[in-house]
């Protein structure tokens, strides 16, 4: 009796132990527990310093509209210093005209900077038809309201007034290359000027005879050959001899033998920049060629003097709009393009000639000299 009241008195005390050892282990786990989660929730608490994360993929672009700015800052000043310095040093515009004798390519010159600059109006002038094309040039600085343009009239007597036309093109090409190639000499050199004088054909205006068919060969063959090394813009001369439907007829003549023989004249469509360019560049691409009348005198018309030509039934105005397209062909010379009519002869035309002339391997330039050389200085290795 004594040894089973002893078994269940042991019973008894085991059966407390591994409850008090059950209590242990479930708070040695639950400690465990809590301490392995005390550092996830400091981590959760303070994470540790990271870069910006990537945006997701369908996440817009923050473009430059989204940048605002808190105040005046005075960005568009840089447009008034750029006009100030622009007064100040002036700018240079230069300008070739081809066509036959008679066509009115000097008083169309004089009517559109509404100044005596053509060649013709030059003291000494004799009127002569020369044996050969000859290129002529002269500078005039014109100013209007402060702002000084150094002009270059570029004349081509002689051209298309021989029997045999035969490469009447070539020295006008020769003229054009020389330029670049002037431009390149300057620009190259380690010790070059601060402004490289530009004498670069900026423009081309092409006079086409008013006979109202077609293109003649000579017009299609220079034109095609012209419109890869400058700004080539065709137009219409003495315009008043034609009705207004041969004019018509006439200008869809020649837009057709252009586009069949893959003359592209200015402004070309592959360098419109945007939209904005391309619906006003396609509005002037649709008059081309401009049907131009010239003239230098002006007359009395409802008390008013006006530029135009006078005749037995009326006076035709020059700039007027309802007469002929001068104010079309003035406007994209001058007005709107001519900017661009230098930007496209130096980033397109000009750069074109400056990569074939350092591709070469070397070769002697004109005159004997090779390119890495020019008047005894050394050149920049390109």
């Amino acid at each position: 009796e004594t040894s089973a009241q002893g078994r269940s008195l042991l019973l008894s005390l085991r059966t407390s132990l591994g409850l008090l050892g059950g209590l242990d282990r479930g708070r040695l786990r639950r400690a465990s527990r809590e301490s392995s989660l005390e550092p996830l929730r400091i981590v959760m608490e303070e994470p540790p310093a990271r870069g910006p994360l990537p945006p997701p993929p369908d996440a817009p672009t923050p473009g430059p509209a989204d940048r605002e700015l808190f105040g005046y800052v005075g960005i568009e000043a840089v447009l008034d210093q750029m006009r100030i310095k622009t007064m100040k040093t002036g700018f240079e515009f230069n300008i070739m005209v081809v066509g036959q004798s008679g066509l009115g390519k000097s008083t169309m010159v004089n009517t559109l900077f509404k100044s005596k600059v053509s060649r013709k109006s030059c003291p000494g002038y004799e009127e002569r038809i020369p044996k050969t094309v000859q290129l002529l040039s002269v500078t005039h600085v014109v100013e209007e309201k402060g702002v000084k343009m150094k002009l270059t009239v570029t004349d081509t007597p002689g051209f298309g007034d021989q029997i045999n036309n035969q490469n009447c093109w070539e020295p006008i090409l020769e003229y054009i290359n020389e330029q670049y190639e002037r431009y390149l000499r300057e620009e190259i050199l380690i010790n070059r000027k601060r402004k490289i004088p530009d004498t670069r054909v900026h423009a081309c205006v092409y006079f086409v005879p008013p006979t109202g068919h077609w293109l003649r060969p000579l017009d299609l063959e220079f034109m095609r050959r012209l419109n890869k090394i400058t700004n080539v813009v065709p137009v219409i001369a003495k315009a008043d001899t034609l009705t207004l439907e041969e004019r018509a007829e006439f200008k869809q003549r020649i837009q057709k033998d252009l586009k069949a023989h893959g003359i592209h004249v200015y402004p070309q469509e592959e360098f419109d920049d945007d939209s904005d360019d391309r619906l006003l560049n396609d509005k002037i691409r649709e008059k081309i060629p401009f049907a131009v009348v010239g003239a230098d005198k002006e007359h009395q018309v409802n008390g008013k003097k006006v530029l135009g030509r006078k005749t037995k039934w009326g006076i035709i105005e020059v700039e007027n709009p309802a007469h002929c397209e001068f104010p079309l062909l003035r406007d994209l010379l001058i007005r709107s393009h001519l900017q661009d009519l230098k930007d496209i002869t130096h980033n397109v035309h000009y750069e074109r000639y400056r990569m074939f002339r350092l591709n070469e391997s070397n070769l002697p330039a004109k005159g004997g000299e090779r390119l890495g050389s020019v008047n005894g200085e050394p050149e920049s290795h390109l």
